[in-house]
């Protein structure tokens, strides 16, 4: 009966520690986007996305729609951008996820939301879809 305890507590425990480890990648990700378009590292932000990305916003009431590509181009190495961003919420099952990120900008006056899917490829993290709004105060 204790081997039988024994077992389970260890699958357990490698279960957590596989979904924390997983989150910790997931953070990282982000955090590549994050601070990669705040201080001008193209290469961070390339990291965090799948080369197959796109970006969704409403603009007019149309749909609006760039590649990822085009997107990480907006970005020179080495130049800042006044852009504040956090981490809001990361929700995973497997190898697929979403998160919520806060994106300030204070020169301004705008918050932008981006929700993000994401998905593990070849034990990566790669954002392979982002969506976004923001207000202005």
């Amino acid at each position: 009966m204790n081997k039988i305890i024994i077992i389970i507590l260890v699958v357990v425990g490698v279960q957590n520690i596989s979904a924390q480890s997983d989150e910790a990648l997931i953070t990282n990700t982000l955090m590549d986007y994050i601070e990669g378009t705040a201080n001008g590292e193209p290469e961070r932000i390339k990291n965090a996305f799948h080369s197959d990305l796109h970006l969704y916003s409403i603009t007019n009431d149309s749909l609006r729609s760039l590649s990822g590509q085009k997107y990480i181009g907006y970005f020179k190495k080495g130049q800042k951008h006044d852009r504040i961003g956090k981490i809001i919420s990361i929700d995973f099952v497997n190898d697929a996820a979403m998160a919520k990120v806060e994106i300030d900008f204070p020169s301004r006056k705008r918050l932008y939301t981006d929700f993000m899917m994401l998905l593990k490829v070849n034990g990566k993290w790669k954002i392979i879809h982002k969506s976004y709004t923001f207000i202005k105060y």
